[in-house]
């Protein structure tokens, strides 16, 4: 891991007299500061070089460390740390967020410096205010990300007993600051995260979208002399994807979230009440439950839709697309259909997929059967995990112990190291089908990556509202409930349901008896998260802020064939255990070159 707090010096450096690698040098390559006034593109290059920095993953990778998932190679440092005890290490931190994040708040701050003195718009004082604006804005928020998941990765106690954030910079550092600087408390830092969101969103719209009339530009904008075209294009469609107050907004909600919950809750400052809030409110923007995607569970599987723009997928609020490639179904196809079958989904995971019915495997009257385990099951499951005897681009793909229909098979669980099932089942999640990686007869298709997810909002809110006020209670007068949010989910899956997707006369028993009881709906709730969210890198992050077990063994399924009768045997089986210890892996650390170097940041406690 690199020096951070030197090189920050050298990037101030680097960037503001040569920037060589993000536009053409100047007369004997001998640019000043000054310089950046007069040249937008060359300030501009800051910003762009924090977007850069944006800590969001584009595939799945996170979640085979959790007890969603293993991997079928026994390398990476993921693996390692998931399954070796003492790997995970403050100077050996896979999910260590502290480079990368801060390099974007020093990016972001010294931006900040600048923006208000650089020339954007010079012949028209309104697009130079509206450019002025947008940027800020969108810097602000920027920051605010980056320290949700410092926050994520980082927060924690520490020996006296104080939850710490992370030192907290609102000013570039450069070769005269004092590196040496304390972590801000857990409270601090959220409340950092509070009122940049909060600036950000007086600074920029709601979203980007063209104004159709004079009218609807804002009145300041219009007394300084905006005319319609110089008002889209700077808060027109054209800026799309680019960081909105409709986003500002949505990790306001997800940096509550965090704060409220059980990891981080006694010394945050923040109740689930504002958590819950806070997520309704960006629930408003979409009129609530009436802006539910009905297809949002499968918006990676709809192909009509992932040709979408962003502004007209309804369950993305915000997203990275990707050009055409296969790089997601090389790495999880199942062998003969070319792929490395890399991520395995768990058994502990398909445990946790109910019954159609709505109710548990676990209860009584489900009706699960251990050697008919896929029967009548939630049918998320089969969107999400590629189960045995499935039946993927026309070839039946067998993760049991014996050949498929036609021959010798190298999908069949671990027969093949490094590319075959670990746990008797593959990933779907994320993948197109009508993508084809073989390298002779190669199709690619266009990709989307879920930054935020409406449904991930909605799963906040619900959380939070049960903590706060119990499943029914809607104290707020948002128009909805937890158990509302539930209900639309179930029913969006499919659940209470007979074969032919018909209702079940008795409704959705299970959410109903969960209904009355605060504790179980909770749980209900975070099972409903686990699934919606599956093998989108939440994982992770969810089971420690919840203080759940963290160091659950990895189980899988083990199918063997009568070759006589043709009977199938079930068997679950264990695969590998977590190494994590309980204790007091559910914080991450500070990285241990940064607590050596400097005196005043304080480790957290368990690690060294």
């Amino acid at each position: 891991m690199k020096t951070k707090n030197i090189i920050l010096y050298f990037i101030g450096i680097l960037v503001l007299c040569s920037c060589n690698d993000m536009f053409s040098p100047a007369d004997e390559n001998n640019r000043q500061e000054d310089a950046m006034y007069e040249e937008s593109k060359y300030a501009h290059g800051l910003l762009i070089y924090a977007y850069g920095r944006l800590p969001y993953l584009t595939t799945t990778q996170t979640d085979i460390a959790t007890d969603d998932a293993a991997t079928n190679t026994t390398s990476g440092s993921l693996w390692e740390m998931a399954t070796t005890e003492g790997k995970w290490k403050s100077d050996n931190d896979p999910m260590s967020q502290w480079d990368a994040c801060k390099d974007g708040i020093q990016y972001v701050n010294l931006f900040l410096t600048k923006v208000d003195k650089v020339k954007w718009a010079p012949s028209a004082a309104s697009k130079q205010q509206m450019f002025i604006d947008r940027l800020k804005g969108e810097a602000l928020g920027l920051r605010a990300l980056f320290y949700y998941y410092l926050l994520m990765a980082h927060g924690g106690y520490a020996d006296d007993g104080i939850l710490y954030g992370v030192p907290l910079l609102t000013e570039p550092e450069d070769g005269s600051s004092d590196f040496n600087q304390p972590r801000a408390t857990f409270a601090e830092c959220v409340q950092q995260c509070f009122t940049d969101c909060d600036n950000a969103m007086s600074l920029l719209p709601y979203d980007y979208v063209d104004a159709g009339s004079i009218d609807e530009i804002p009145a300041a904008y219009r007394n300084l002399g905006a005319e319609l075209s110089g008002y889209n294009l700077v808060f027109g469609a054209k800026s799309f994807g680019l960081l909105s107050g409709k986003i500002a907004e949505a990790i306001k909600a997800q940096v509550a979230l965090l704060a409220a919950s059980p990891a981080f809750r006694e010394q945050s400052g923040v109740t689930s009440a504002q958590a819950a809030t806070l997520a309704a409110n960006v629930l408003k923007g979409i009129g609530g439950l009436e802006g539910f995607d009905p297809t949002g569970n499968i918006w990676y599987k709809n192909k009509t839709k992932l040709e979408l723009s962003a502004a007209e997928m309804p369950e993305m609020l915000w997203r990275e697309d990707h050009h055409k490639n296969a790089d997601q179904e090389k790495e999880n196809f199942p062998p003969t259909l070319y792929g490395n079958g890399r991520v395995n989904p768990s058994q502990n995971l398909v445990d946790a997929f109910p019954m159609r019915s709505g109710l548990p495997i676990t209860a009584p009257n489900s009706g699960y059967d251990p050697q008919n385990p896929y029967a009548n099951r939630d049918p998320r499951l089969s969107d999400n995990v590629l189960v045995n005897g499935t039946s993927f681009r026309r070839t039946v793909v067998i993760t049991g112990n014996y050949p498929n229909e036609k021959s010798e098979t190298d999908d069949n669980l671990n027969k093949k190291p490094g590319y075959s099932t670990h746990t008797g089942y593959y990933l779907l999640k994320l993948l197109r089908d009508d993508v084809n990686p073989q390298p002779s007869s190669l199709i690619e298709q266009q990709h989307i990556y879920p930054r935020i997810r409406y449904t991930e909002i909605f799963l906040a809110y619900a959380e939070a509202a049960n903590d706060a006020w119990g499943p029914k209670a809607d104290p707020t007068g948002v128009g909805f409930t937890a158990y509302d949010v539930i209900k639309a989910i179930r029913e969006r899956a499919g659940l209470a349901t007979n074969e032919i997707g018909q209702p079940l006369a008795e409704g959705d028993v299970y959410l109903e008896e969960c209904a009355t009881d605060q504790t179980k709906m909770r749980d209900l709730i975070r099972n409903e998260r686990r699934i919606e969210l599956c093998f989108e890198n939440k994982r992770f992050w969810d089971l420690r802020r919840w203080l759940l077990p963290i160091n659950e063994p990895i189980r899988g399924m083990n199918i063997d064939r009568n070759e006589e009768t043709g009977e199938l045997t079930y068997t679950v089986i264990e695969v590998e255990k977590r190494a994590y210890d309980n204790s007091y892996q559910c914080y991450g650390p500070i990285p241990k070159g940064e607590v050596l170097k400097w005196s005043k940041l304080k480790q957290n406690k368990g690690w060294e």
